[in-house]
């Protein structure tokens, strides 16, 4: 069956198109992206305002056309941490809901960081062993970690790359001082959770999902998207040490012109670094490997898991 997952995210609405059957991986058909950043449309209340929630539900529609134009039979639509964070989320989904049809299932951080982890271990298979996976979104971080397909531990914590750029780096180039302060925000969050990691032991395998991480890794050296999904890409640590100042140093202008870096991550692309730096920091991490599969596919498994065989 052709099936369309709806990721409403806090950067980004997606929508991935796949031809799937119980059984068999997912095979990528169509994807349709719009850029919103609605986690940086919030107001001081921690609303989306009108502006933003038109913007959304005509967003919406024109996914919908795309997945009825591709002959999607099942749409499986989501939203994650700026509609679940958002003060006034019951009346954007009741919003998206009256003027488009589509009910949108808002999951929890929880949610993300288990389904992440579910595509990442397909992917990855068994004889991975013990993975503990990292995804940076706009929103929040989610990290993961588990020997089976369903995680052993499993948080989010809100630091994600849109997010952080928005609230602590407001000028560009940034303010070296707020470099320094989200510096130490982020590592002081994100200790509070190792504790609850390091006592499952060592992982096998530490993998990395998301944008964030990819771009991070192609600075690095990683091999282009246009070679395919199955070269092995990897982000080290120094690698990422390294560029973090001279990220710090760049405008939103100047980051965009970096190889694999798009003009529309280019300004939040530090934050990411910050955040990718001190988890792999705090969590003792040298490497981690890229996976291509993440949160999308996670959901679209996870709605295969649950169909009829044959």
């Amino acid at each position: 069956m052709r099936l369309g997952v709806l990721d409403v995210g806090s950067n980004t609405v997606h929508l991935l198109v796949v031809d799937a059957h119980p059984g068999a991986r997912p095979l990528p058909a169509y994807s349709h992206k719009a850029e919103l950043r609605l986690a940086q449309l919030l107001d001081p209340a921690g609303a989306i305002g009108p502006d933003g929630v038109g913007l959304l539900v005509a967003t919406v529609r024109d996914a919908l056309q795309a997945a009825e134009d591709k002959g999607v039979e099942d749409l499986l639509p989501f939203a994650t941490s700026a509609v679940r964070e958002a003060t006034n989320a019951d009346e954007v989904l009741a919003r998206v809901r009256a003027d488009t049809g589509v009910d949108l299932q808002v999951l929890s951080g929880a949610e993300e960081a288990r389904l992440t982890f579910l595509a990442v271990r397909r992917w990855f298979g068994w004889s991975a062993g013990k993975l503990l996976v990292l995804d940076i979104g706009g929103g929040s971080l989610e990290i993961a970690y588990g020997m089976d397909e369903e995680p052993d531990a499993a948080v989010s914590l809100p630091l994600g790359a849109g997010r952080l750029t928005a609230a602590w780096l407001p000028q560009d180039p940034p303010d070296p001082d707020d470099v320094r302060a989200l510096r130490r925000h982020v590592r002081a969050e994100i200790a509070r959770t190792v504790g609850e990691f390091s006592r499952l032991g060592s992982p096998d395998h530490v993998v990395a999902t998301s944008k964030t991480f990819k771009q991070l890794a192609r600075l690095a050296g990683a091999a282009r998207s246009t070679e395919g999904l199955y070269v092995q890409r990897e982000l080290k640590r120094k690698s990422l040490e390294d560029w973090v100042p001279r990220l710090a140093a760049m405008s939103t202008g100047e980051r965009a012109e970096l190889p694999g870096v798009s003009e529309g991550r280019a300004r939040q692309l530090l934050a990411g670094a910050l955040v990718a730096e001190g988890a792999m920091d705090l969590f003792g991490v040298e490497c981690v490997e890229i996976c291509p599969w993440a949160l999308r596919e996670g959901v679209i498994l996870r709605r295969l898991d649950h169909l009829p065989p044959g």
